[in-house]
């Protein structure tokens, strides 16, 4: 993912055409600015005032594996709050 901090390799801007895909239009991407923005497969397209933002889809839960392992390596692996004996509804109603 590109970082705001990032050194890009390619201090220019790049010109695109809208060109006719089907019943649809698009543009074609090149692949450098792909590589470098390390966008592929599914993006979210959102509109701003000057133009269209283009990012790799925000996968809310993608890096918990990772802060797992590190909760796991650093011996940090603690419940929050002891268990409680749940609610009414959690042990009379409720069936696994």
């Amino acid at each position: 993912m590109l970082d705001a901090h990032a050194i890009c390799n390619y201090d220019v801007i790049m010109k695109a055409q809208i060109v006719q895909i089907g019943n649809s239009q698009g543009i074609r991407i090149p692949k450098v600015l792909l590589e470098e923005s390390g966008i592929k497969g599914e993006v979210d397209l959102e509109i701003r005032s000057e133009g269209i933002l283009i990012r790799n889809i925000s996968k809310p839960r993608a890096d918990w594996d990772n802060k797992f392992e590190l909760l796991r390596d650093h011996d940090n692996d603690v419940p929050i709050a002891e268990p409680t004996a749940g609610s009414r509804f959690e042990t009379k109603e409720w069936q696994w």
